[in-house]
This record gives structure tokens, C-alpha cells and sequence, in this order.
């Protein structure tokens, strides 16, 4: 949904990267974007939760600030990240851009490219399907969509921005306000962390693949390559 926004919105806004509007952009944000983001951060609470409960650990057997602490404490990345875009962007979108810039919102909802590939991967591992070739396929997808449409997207970003007022690419981060160097820093640092643990899951797994198949023997159950819950 996130995505369809990101097209319509930057298909709509192309003409003027700066002032052209679409409705689309603030509805997003506050009836969905809020909402999901919110529920999200409950939905992962939960999730670690029953995780930990299922495993019998005796501080699970019911919920207590020791166990929101814990979770807090495994998922930081990911709780700072969501938590971020409900204190940060919400604030930017509705108060401080001055009616400019939708093109760009509409840019980084097309960030949610990747993450139809990543619940297919999650559902495959769930169905036990992780050594088939889809799920391989699948891989290949997560780490292209994640890398085009959560790191490669900034440096375009900052190309069209540079176009609509004819600067040169390595002149616009000069050019820019020093708020939004870091709101973009803020948002594309813990991509690129999450883009470099996938990367390693993936050389990890397709070693032990190379390595099982010299050795001709059974190939366990590899780790996950793409359980990437923490990239969004």
C-alpha cells in the first residue's frame, strides 16, 4: 500500500520536485503511516513475547516492564527506527516543509518495495520451503529491492533535488539545510546496517551450501537468510 502511495505521489509531483502537491501525501501519513507504525512496534512486542514464553524463560509468564525492557533492549535498532519516523516524519510531513517537497515523501514510501518480498521469504522458512529455489529467487529479490529502494534511493533523491535547481550531484548535500542532512543520515544509517547483516546472512549461507556440496554430504537446515522482520 505503501508503495502504490510512493507512485502516485512521485508520478503526480515529477513535474516540480519542490512545490508540486498531492493530497495523497499528508492522508498517507497520518491515516496509515501512524497507525501501522504504531501497531507495528505492539505487533513485535508480542511477537518477542510469546517467543520467549514458548521457550519457557520465567520472566515471561507475564507481561511486566522486565519483559518490555528486554525487548527494548534486543530490538533497539528497530524500535529507534520506528520510533523515529513517528516522532520525526510525522512532525516534518505535517508542520515543517512548508507545503514543499511531496515528491520526496512520496520517494521514501517507496522504501516498502522490499518488504513484499521479505513476508514471502518469512512464509516460505515457515512452510519449511527454505532450501527450494524460489526461496532463493526470493533472496535474490529482498537484496535488490532493499539496496534500490533504501540506500540507492537517497543518491537519487539528491540528484533530482540537484536538477530542479541545477546544481551538480556532489554540490546539493552543500546546499541543503543541515536538519535534513540529518533526518536522511538518521533514516539511511540503519538501512545500510541492515543491507550489510543481510549481505553477510547470505555469504554465510551459500559458503555452507558450497561447502556441504564438496563434501557430498546432507546439507542441514541453513539460517534464514532473508528473516530480515528487523528491516522495517
Amino acid at each position: 500500500m505503501a508503495t502504490t502511495a510512493g507512485i502516485i505521489v512521485v508520478s503526480s509531483c515529477k513535474g516540480n520536485v519542490i512545490m508540486d502537491r498531492h493530497w495523497l501525501t499528508t492522508y498517507f501519513v497520518i491515516w496509515y503511516g501512524v497507525p501501522y507504525m504504531s501497531y507495528d512496534i505492539f505487533a513485535m512486542y508480542l511477537s518477542h513475547y510469546y517467543r520467549f514464553r514458548v521457550k519457557g524463560h520465567k520472566d515471561y509468564k507475564s507481561h511486566s516492564l522486565r519483559t518490555v525492557n528486554s525487548f527494548v533492549r534486543k530490538e533497539f535498532l528497530l524500535v529507534l527506527h520506528h520510533i523515529a519516523l513517528l516522532t520525526i516524519l510525522l512532525p516534518v510531513t505535517l508542520l515543517f516543509r512548508k507545503d514543499q517537497g511531496d515528491y520526496f515523501i512520496g520517494c521514501l514510501f517507496l522504501t516498502e518495495l522490499s518488504t513484499p518480498f521479505v513476508s514471502l521469504g518469512k512464509i516460505l522458512i515457515q512452510l519449511g520451503l527454505q532450501d527450494c529455489w524460489l526461496h532463493k529467487a526470493n533472496g535474490g529479490m529482498v537484496l535488490l529491492s532493499f539496496f534500490m529502494c533504501r540506500i540507492a534511493l537517497f543518491p537519487y533523491m539528491y540528484w533530482a533535488y540537484g536538477s530542479h535547481y541545477g546544481i551538480p550531484l556532489y554540490s546539493v548535500l552543500f546546499h541543503l539545510p543541515l536538519s535534513t542532512k540529518l533526518g536522511s543520515l538518521c533514516i539511511l544509517a540503519p538501512q545500510v546496517y541492515w543491507f550489510v547483516l543481510l549481505c553477510r546472512k547470505g555469504y554465510r549461507l551459500y559458503k555452507r551450501q558450497r561447502d556441504a556440496q564438496n563434501q557430498a554430504s546432507p546439507l542441514s537446515s541453513p539460517e534464514p537468510v532473508l528473516d530480515i522482520s528487523k528491516a522495517d
